[in-house]
């Protein structure tokens, strides 16, 4: 790459300064592109996300996890949310995601936001539950849990904080 780049600058300019500067530049773009690699999800740590539901916004952080990153490629999202069990607020979600590196289940708490491997789908909980097979948390709500704590069906429109 780099002898491309000073090939190139021999052609442009026939100045041996001229080709000292360019050849200069061009080792200057390529170490740089070598150290610093573009920034992903995964290098950025945790995101938010916005839950819009009748009016009201909930905020959220995800985890840095296979399945939170499937989550967010979703995004934006307009779910309707069923009350399952009192406790969990659930939608299908339009594809399954993935849940490589997923412990085997969790013990959901309130306010958790998970994924239910098993039926593909979201499930944001309201209160306590026991450990359950097959559910990944995505993340947690940090503000507005009260909105999602009605009985539904509840409207929801997810999307990422900064949409």
């Amino acid at each position: 790459m780099l002898g491309k780049l000073l090939a190139m600058a021999q052609r442009i300019s026939t100045h041996p300064f001229q080709r000292r500067a360019l050849a200069g530049v061009a080792l200057a773009f390529t170490l740089a592109a070598g150290v610093m690699p573009a920034t992903t999800f995964a290098q950025q740590g945790p995101m938010e996300i916005h839950l819009h539901i009748d009016g009201a916004i909930a905020t959220a952080t995800l985890d840095n996890n296979a399945a939170a990153r499937d989550f967010v490629a979703q995004l934006p999202l307009s779910l309707t949310l069923q009350n399952y069990a009192e406790i969990e607020r659930i939608a299908t979600l339009p594809r399954k995601l993935s849940v490589d590196g997923a412990p085997a289940g969790i013990t959901p708490k309130t306010g958790d936001i998970n994924y239910y491997a098993p039926w593909g789908n979201l499930a944001i909980f309201v209160g306590d539950d026991a450990y359950a097979r097959g559910l990944v948390r995505l993340g947690r709500v940090d503000t507005g849990l009260p909105a999602l704590q009605h009985q539904g069906p509840l409207k929801v429109r997810i999307e990422r904080a900064c949409d």
